[in-house]
């Protein structure tokens, strides 16, 4: 073979592989199509039985000289590409996406800077059972120089026999001790006809695992100019978890703190598994801050401080974990819940040495 033919060889192989170019891209763009229109109606990205017609038609019109396999894994490659596009432009739509938002969201609360890089912490009883016990631990926190004290009014128990809280009650007391000790309030709200007379008590709205998919809940804290902390459900994927968060932006609300508490798996060592590993893949999708709990992700109060520097180390916002003054008689989880000397143990080991918070 001459060195001319091989040359009109190879500027014939060039042309064809910029026509092939073209027509990927072509595809691409179909396919980006095909996706807007499955996102208007709500429809499942991934066909499998489309797809199955789609080959089946291709290796129908194969003439050679690749084998029927080899198209067959060559197309299917060219279909999990489109299928990545497709979900790489979802993710770019999304309110809550880094890729929407390069940068750190920041929530003030109460002169709280949740989001600057530092570290910050969340701690309270697991339930309000009355004044004096969540007094004894806001003064615990405030002399720690902290600012956001947790309390559960409203308690979703596994049981409907197990104490469900003091509801409104519990809300009273939180802010009347809040007031007493100059401190910013986190509480759930479980019941989207209560977020209206809790705006008056809260300075934070939680939503507790059970209810990350409550979607009018989602939506009607999304509606209110109230920070939320969004807690990941008991089984819910990092995905879902995410798209959760975007209802409540999507309503205008984007005041949201992501919470990751552990999952439900096979393994009964732990109340929950904690995935750790979700803090700074949450971090690299979302521009929102991130908090871990570490008291019902583990439920055991030996595992509080070990998680706990975990967390920090991976990255994350901040840590939650409950304080109550006597565990033994609280209400709710007695077995998870840190007294206030643990409490101070507790605090000085994961900040010895290290000023990470201001």
């Amino acid at each position: 073979m001459s060195n001319n033919e091989m040359d009109q060889l190879r500027d014939s192989l060039d042309n064809v592989n910029l026509r092939l170019l073209d027509l990927i891209n072509e595809r691409a763009r179909l396919v980006q199509q095909i996706g807007q229109v499955k996102q208007k109606q709500s429809m499942i990205r991934f066909d499998p039985v489309r797809e199955r017609d789609m080959l089946n038609n291709i290796v129908a019109h194969n003439d050679g000289p690749f084998e029927d396999s080899t198209i067959e894994h060559i197309f299917k490659e060219i279909f999990k590409a489109g299928l990545e596009l497709q979900e790489d432009d979802h993710s770019k739509a999304l309110l809550v996406s880094r890729k929407k938002k390069p940068e750190d969201t920041i929530i003030d609360i109460k002169g709280e800077k949740i989001g600057d890089g530092k570290t910050h912490f969340i701690f309270g009883p697991c339930a309000v059972e009355g004044y004096d016990q969540v007094a004894q631990v806001a003064e615990a926190v405030k002399n720690k120089g902290l600012k956001l004290l947790r309390g559960g009014a409203f308690k979703p128990r596994t049981s409907p026999y197990d104490f469900q809280g003091l509801g409104v009650e519990g809300l009273k007391i939180l802010k009347q001790v809040a007031d007493q000790y100059d401190l910013a309030v986190i509480s759930e709200i479980v019941n989207p006809a209560h977020i209206e007379e809790a705006m008056e008590y809260l300075d934070v709205i939680q939503i507790g695992a059970r209810n990350m998919q409550n979607f009018e809940l989602l939506k009607a804290v999304g509606d209110v100019d109230k920070p939320v902390l969004l807690k990941r459900g008991l089984s819910a994927t990092i995905a879902e978890f995410i798209n959760a968060a975007e209802y409540i932006m999507s309503r205008g609300n984007g005041k949201i703190m992501l919470c990751e508490r552990g999952i439900r798996t096979y393994e009964t060592a732990t109340r929950n598994t904690l995935d750790i590993s979700a803090v700074p893949i949450l971090k690299q999708e979302t521009h929102l801050p991130v908090f871990v709990d570490v008291t019902h992700s583990t439920g055991r109060r030996d595992l509080l401080l070990p998680t706990a520097k975990a967390a920090i180390a991976i990255g994350a916002d901040g840590v939650m974990a409950e304080v109550h003054p006597d565990p033994a008689v609280a209400l709710s989880d007695s077995a998870q819940q840190m007294d206030l000397d643990m409490f101070d143990e507790f605090l000085a080991a994961l900040t010895k040495g290290a000023p990470i918070f201001a």
